[in-house]
């Protein structure tokens, strides 16, 4: 029989809680709108500053090595700040890197635009190495999962708005022929057109860079509350008593890489879909909103996870059902045959497998953290860092993609994916709860 006293103490829970998560959320909306933008720079600067394609995809490897670089670091701030300042200060920084781009597009000097994106990642690293730590422990350990979802849904609706957004401000009807003409023009003549192209950027990331300096104001002055992490329990202080690294949690560490496995196939995904379409002869025009399919059937699964989660399912089983679907339609797309029609597209079934991949991608981050935070108690923050640390499999995984995609074929490459999804379900099952290295 439930008690009076336990409805009302519950409905208080979520009424302490529903503040923060939405607060948290846009932080999160942000962090997507920042993110996805580069899926439409890397192009954008490719031309503007006259790159090569290794140039140009230095884009997303100076804005996601940072993640590696600074985010213990990062931990260090946040142990001497807490999560409320240090979320304040990864505001500002991302301001700072978003200023930069105004003096850049100026000069047309892209070593420092990497410098700009490189202190925006850099500001990413410190939010992020604060907000999912502090989302996971905000509310019921068995409800993390739920709470990562919402944010997660956030996230990945601001991944379909920005590039969108970006190309309705920064593009011009006229360009696709100004592209063309380009190579025909004078040196000067080439020079000025490209000055004023790349000066579009001023106005738009000057805007961000004032919008992101106020969150972070906003954020500093708001309810938001401070959660301490350096108290710990009875039971977790005896536990962690010879505890000195967070290199002593296997679960922690093993989560990480976790988390590497996760972020790189995940995008591997998302950024190869339109090439893998295109060499089926779908032309770049049809093609270009795949991406958003996967969005789309990402969130998907956040709400079926915010349903779910944990009334009809624990979080660890929903995480075991995804990793084991990530390998199971991994396979689908090495050696799925036939042919399928949705949505107006008529495709292989390989495609489709590979687009379905944005269902069980959804809850797996969502099932990772909780898992790798648990019974950390003083080591949260530091452990924190260790995770985020993970997120360089972004820039990593796809250049093992596009190794494969050269030296096989590009269907071949996605056998990259299975040992990823092989990995999460041993996490999912076993890994997590290797509390003591042997």
């Amino acid at each position: 029989m439930v008690t009076t006293n336990a409805v009302d103490n519950k409905a208080t829970q979520v009424q302490r809680t529903t503040g923060p998560i939405i607060i948290i959320g846009v932080m999160f909306f942000v962090f997507g709108f920042v993110t996805w933008i580069n899926s439409i720079l890397i192009p954008y600067f490719k031309i503007a500053c006259e790159l090569t394609h290794f140039q140009s995809y230095l884009v997303a490897f100076a804005f996601y090595i940072s993640y590696l670089v600074m985010s213990m670091p990062a931990s260090v701030l946040l142990k001497r700040v807490g999560f409320k300042r240090g979320m304040m200060v990864g505001f500002f920084i991302m301001s700072l890197g978003a200023l930069l781009f105004v003096p850049a597009a100026y000069t047309r000097t892209y070593a420092l635009f990497l410098t700009g994106l490189f202190t925006i990642g850099t500001g990413l690293a410190v939010l992020q190495t604060a907000s999912n730590p502090y989302v996971t422990i905000l509310g019921p350990i068995e409800r993390a999962a739920q709470r990562i979802s919402i944010m997660g849904i956030c996230n990945k609706t601001a991944g379909i708005v920005a590039p969108l957004l970006f190309a309705a401000v920064i593009l011009r009807s006229s360009d696709a022929a100004l592209f063309k003409q380009l190579p025909l023009m004078t040196a000067e003549a080439r020079s000025v057109v490209l000055d004023e192209l790349i000066r579009r950027v001023m106005v738009p990331y000057a805007c961000v860079s004032i919008v992101l300096f106020g969150l972070g104001l906003f954020i500093r002055y708001s309810s938001l509350p401070e959660i301490d992490t350096e108290q710990e329990s009875a039971e977790v202080s005896v536990a962690n008593s010879d505890k000195t690294s967070v290199l002593q949690f296997p679960h922690l560490v093993l989560g990480a890489l976790a988390i590497f496995f996760h972020v790189g196939s995940q995008v591997i995904a998302i950024d190869t879909v339109i090439g893998y379409a295109s060499s089926m002869g779908v032309s770049l025009l049809e093609a270009k909103g795949f991406p958003s399919y996967i969005l789309f059937a990402t969130i998907c699964g956040y709400v079926i996870g915010i349903i779910t989660i944990p009334r009809f399912i624990r979080q660890v089983n929903a995480l075991r059902i995804c990793t084991l679907l990530g390998v199971l339609f991994s396979v689908g797309i090495l050696f799925a045959s036939g042919s399928l029609t949705l949505f107006g597209h008529a495709m292989p079934l390989s495609f489709w497998f590979l687009v379905s991949l944005g269902l069980p991608n959804s809850l797996v981050w969502a099932g990772i953290w909780p898992l790798a935070l648990d019974r950390l108690g003083r080591f949260t923050k530091a452990g924190g860092s260790l995770m985020i640390m993970g997120l360089c499999g972004n820039a990593l995984m796809p250049l093992v993609y596009g190794y494969f995609a050269d030296s096989l074929s590009l269907r071949e490459a996605y056998w990259v994916l299975v040992p990823c999804y092989l990995y999460l379900l041993f996490y999912a099952v076993y890994g997590h709860t290797i509390k003591r290295w042997r």
